[in-house]
């Protein structure tokens, strides 16, 4: 009924007012799954926490990390979800039963890990201080092959001297972000010199680089048709580019042009872009700024800027837009509090009833000429008779509009998450008594890791062989 009365064709692409506020914990980053029925968000606890969107509540919480949650990427079935944090290790959680289906540790903290968009069990890091890792979980043990980071020379009959000095500036290149294309075929990878290097995954070897910007790459970001692509560096300049057709079979990587299509950016004010986004159809791009609480959207067809939006009075962190629908949500630095934007639905009353009208004003009212006729009880039995023969279909389910389901219908769902303690959405105020309530302390609840068993078995133990050394005494 209320997709009935909702003209979505009318509303516009962008999202206008902050229409929820939810909250678990201090949020780091956000990521929308590829259906758009689930977000999830990583804590500075170290916990992640997975929303459903169509309630606004708590749909699952893992907790298998000590350190804050840098990066979040859901599988394309939706059923499995890869985090990373700073305190080197990297899980991969299974939905289904929330469990850990692998966890990966590194020598440093982790920028970013994205999941290869067809196969759960391989994923690309880019690391701190460390060469960037391809991880291949498809074995019994997880094997971790390096990526390079120093860009690719064509001038191979230099004299030494230039050699050396390419030389010393390579060693200091660092990858600080990466990204899988839309095919899986190749990595884009991003460095802290501003270069940015294109990788084929198979033979792991960098076949095209060029120096995009005169910073460090921060974020790259791909549209859904993995055609043009989004990178933010620290020069406050976010830049879209074309991204040629990396799977054609007649790739010739000498030939490879990637053209600069936009730069957005604050000229008078000179800001600095925390995060940025595509829209769901690439039409839009989104930036939270630093130290600023503005949200910046522009289009591109024209490299103009659309709207600001104004919400909260704290500097937003890590934006993310849905996949499907025009709405933004972005997690705010000072509380942790998740905010979505999205567009005030105008209801359509019109299709309650063929023949209603929505008038502006007062209008004269004429009856038709058989509007109040009686009509014999035996025909009105029988009108509501032949409706109840009609066979109404409650099984069948209707695709929701605008999702990305799978063929055969058969996609993954969340099972229900009947515990009350695990799905609590941890608020800010707690309730005392009746009437009564207080601030919610930063150490309170169930948060980080739990201890291990054995651990845990200990400090029980203690505690109850000291309980009885008391009741002796």
């Amino acid at each position: 009924m209320n997709l009935l009365l909702s003209d979505d064709y009318l509303l516009q692409d962008y999202p206008e007012n902050i229409t929820n506020t939810i909250r678990s914990g201090h949020t780091t980053c956000l990521r929308f799954n590829r259906k758009g029925d689930y977000l999830a968000s990583g804590r500075v606890d170290g916990t992640v926490v997975v929303w459903d969107l169509e309630t606004m509540g708590v749909a699952r919480k893992l907790r298998g990390h000590r350190a804050a949650i840098t990066s979040l990427s859901w599988s394309r079935c939706g059923r499995y979800l890869l985090s990373a944090c700073q305190g080197w290790r990297a899980v991969l959680w299974d939905l289904q039963d929330g469990t850990r289906y692998r966890e990966v540790r590194f020598r440093a903290p982790i920028y970013t890990a994205d999941l290869h968009p067809w196969n759960h069990n391989l994923f690309v890091a880019s690391i701190f201080d460390e060469a960037p890792s391809l991880v291949d979980m498809s074995g019994p043990s997880d094997v971790k092959h390096n990526l390079p980071s120093a860009p690719k020379r064509t001038n191979t009959d230099a004299d030494a001297a230039t050699k050396e000095k390419q030389a010393k500036e390579d060693a200091k290149q660092m990858t600080t972000a990466t990204v899988w294309t839309a095919t899986g075929d190749h990595i884009l990878a991003g460095t802290n010199k501003g270069r940015f290097n294109i990788i084929d995954a198979n033979t792991r070897e960098i076949i095209w680089s060029e120096k995009i910007c005169s910073s460090v790459v921060t974020t790259l970001r791909l549209t859904g048709s993995g055609r043009e692509l989004l990178v933010n560096s620290q020069d406050r300049i976010i830049r879209t580019f074309h991204l040629p057709n990396l799977s054609a079979e007649d790739l010739d990587p000498d030939t490879i042009q990637m053209p600069l299509e936009h730069k957005f950016q604050d000229v008078v004010n000179r800001l600095s872009w925390n995060h940025v986004t595509f829209s769901a159809t690439g039409e839009y791009v989104a930036a939270s700024t630093y130290n600023n609480h503005e949200l910046y959207i522009w289009e591109r067809n024209h490299g103009s800027l659309v709207r600001m939006l104004e919400g909260p009075k704290e500097e937003q962190g890590v934006i993310e837009w849905h996949p499907h629908r025009a709405v933004l949500a972005a997690c705010g630095l000072e509380t942790g509090r998740i905010y979505i934007w999205s567009v005030t639905t105008p209801q359509r009353w019109s299709a309650l009833a063929p023949d209603f009208v929505e008038v502006e004003e007062n209008v004269e009212y004429i009856e038709r000429e058989d509007e109040f006729d009686i009509h014999p009880q035996e025909e009105i039995n029988k009108r509501r008779l032949d409706q109840e023969d009609e066979d109404i279909d409650v099984l069948t389910l209707d695709p929701s509009k605008g999702y990305d389901e799978d063929i055969d219908g058969t996609g993954f769902r969340m099972p229900v998450l009947f515990n009350l303690g695990e799905s609590d959405s941890e608020e800010e105020f707690v309730a005392v008594s009746t009437g009564t309530v207080r601030r919610r302390s930063l150490g309170e609840g169930q948060e980080g890791e739990a201890p291990d068993e054995d651990k845990g078995a200990g400090g029980k133990k203690t505690v109850a062989s000291r309980g009885t050394r008391g009741r002796k005494k």
